[in-house]
């Protein structure tokens, strides 16, 4: 292993990347707790009026005293829906908790927005949820509270793959898997929704406040003319103690919490997959200059070895091919005690063996040779994969062309495609074009993936494409007759810019689910571990086949 990094403090942009990041994660910190009061404080007091709990304080009540609550989809939802007033988190709060020493998926209704009714984004983040209890084995609790599916906008939620129905599917498959799937109706839980709880392998129901029913009171009485009051209905007697449809009858919400606690804790235990780890160490270079070498100015070159020293353990990287394709960094190293293999695109400008200079953050024929071959090694080794990515693309031209880049960059796509070794991506600057899905963009089945303040999403840079767009846009508007000034050409370039940067920043990205979410970099540590030990839960990884690879 070979130390990596340097005490670079008095470097001169120093501070000024530091004062600009940190006013990155000031804004991060605002927005966070600002989404994080849901629906507003005057929506939870009414909750607690009613006796129920906010879904942020059922979640807290639910995990271990003092563990990590890592939130997946903090952003869903932000600044879209604005014509309906907004979803905060898209009205679902959930991430990956500690519930009796085990790791479990947690997934809880927000009855401060709309309800917790379900928007078009919600059934996404949903589906997440579903998918990282899938890929990692891990049982998952519901914290039901819901009105259903957001009606205004029921045509993009209701009837295809990847919509409201196939969270049921879901259920189904979890179930045959052998995921344990846990559900509390706090709330109620109407219609399509009621199957969600029911199709768990454990339902309990919250007296006088949960409720669950195909239709509700209103409903009968317009369809078949029956007046019912929905507790009658549909509530917890109901349910418990005449149709059987649920399991356990609590008293409040905190009984409901204790019961699933004592559930949790008495599951089985299974193999786990093998993942290597020995005692974590700290890299010798403090995590808080990371604030400082990430340069304010993203065209800026700067070197990811410094970026690696300060989060991987002692600072040791063991590198493969070390002196070829030197614009991906390939290599061996523990994060949190943990081994993993890096691939982390190198943004300093490089010189080759060969005297020629290769700009940084772009991927050549020669790196993506390297970073292909190193993933299968990783297979081979059931090493997982953490990628860092800051990638303009693949190199272009003739001589790139000639050279068969597009054979090699298929090839590291191939790679990452069919790894079956876990994977974590962080954006931690751009994310530009197939340079995405060659760095395990969201795509190609991350575990988790999350981005820096720094990062930025898009198809080709902001000048690229903003210069891009004009020019299309003037062809189009002369092959119509109208002649464009100079002054009106620089206005529709600085309203394309505007847009094209308002879509390329990872708040944009994150209220899509494009990434779990927008972290700190010093959280970089602690998120690759805990993956790295959810994913130990899935013991069933399948042979490794690359598929036909060109050479």
């Amino acid at each position: 292993m070979s130390l990596i990094g340097s005490e670079i403090r008095n470097a001169p942009a120093f501070e000024k990347n530091a004062e600009n990041l940190r006013a990155l994660l000031t804004t991060l910190r605002a927005r966070e707790e600002k989404v994080r009061v849901g629906g507003g404080k005057a929506a939870i007091e009414k909750l607690h009026q009613k006796g129920k709990l906010s879904a942020r304080e059922r979640i807290a009540k639910l995990i271990d005293p003092n563990s990590y609550f890592l939130e997946v989809g903090l952003f869903a939802a932000y600044e879209m829906y604005e014509e309906y007033g907004g979803a905060p988190s898209s009205g679902t709060i959930f991430g990956i908790g500690k519930i009796q020493g085990r790791n479990v998926v947690i997934v809880a209704n927000d009855a401060t927005v709309k309800a917790g009714a379900w928007f078009p984004i919600t059934a996404k983040k949903n589906l997440r949820a579903q998918e990282i209890s899938i890929e990692n084995r891990l049982p998952i609790v519901y914290l039901v509270d819901s009105a259903g599916v957001f009606l205004p906008l029921q045509s993009e939620i209701f009837p295809d793959k990847e919509h409201f129905g196939r969270i049921f599917r879901n259920n189904a498959v979890m179930s045959s898997l052998g995921i344990t799937q846990i559900a509390a109706i706090m709330g109620p839980c109407v219609a399509g929704g009621a199957y969600l709880p029911i199709m768990s392998d454990e339902a309990m129901v919250v007296d006088k406040t949960g409720s669950v029913f195909l239709a509700g009171s209103h409903l009968v009485k317009a369809a078949i003319g029956e007046e019912i009051e929905n507790e009658q209905l549909g509530g917890a007697t109901v349910h418990c103690e005449i149709s059987g449809v649920t399991d356990h009858k609590m008293a409040n919400d905190d009984e409901a919490i204790q019961k699933i606690r004592s559930i949790v804790g008495k599951l089985g235990h299974k193999p786990l997959a093998g993942f290597d780890r020995i005692a974590p160490s700290p890299p010798k270079f403090s995590a808080d200059d990371l604030y400082g070498l990430f340069p304010a100015d993203r065209t800026k070159p700067y070197d990811m070895y410094e970026i690696l020293a300060r989060i991987v353990d002692d600072s040791e990287l063991d590198e493969y091919k070390a002196g070829y394709g030197k614009t991906v960094i390939t290599g061996y190293a523990r994060i949190d005690g943990w081994a993993v293999g890096v691939v982390a695109n190198q943004r300093a400008v490089v010189r080759t063996k060969k005297g020629e200079m290769q700009v940084g953050g772009v991927i050549y024929s020669d790196s993506a040779d390297k970073a292909a071959r190193f993933i299968l090694n990783c297979n081979q080794k059931l090493i997982p994969l953490v990628f860092f990515q800051d990638v303009t693309g693949f190199m272009v031209g003739s001589r790139a062309e000639q050279g068969g880049i597009i054979k090699d960059g298929a090839k590291m796509v191939n790679a990452v495609a069919n790894s079956i070794v876990p994977k974590f991506t962080f954006m931690v600057g751009n994310s530009y074009g197939a340079g995405n899905y060659a760095m395990c963009g969201k795509a190609y089945d991350p575990r988790l993936i999350y981005a820096w303040p720094t990062a930025q999403i898009a198809v080709m840079g902001g000048k690229q494409a903003s210069e891009t767009l004009l020019g299309i846009k003037i062809q189009q508007m002369e092959k119509g007759g109208k002649h464009i000034t100079k002054e009106e050409q620089q206005q529709l370039l600085a309203e394309i810019q505007q847009r094209y940067e308002r879509e390329t920043d990872p708040y944009f990205a994150a209220a899509r689910l494009w990434v779990d979410g927008i972290v700190d970099p010093d959280a970089t540590r602690s998120i690759v571990s805990l993956g790295i030990e959810m994913a130990s839960q899935n013991a069933s990884i399948p042979p490794f086949n690359p598929g036909v690879i060109q050479t």
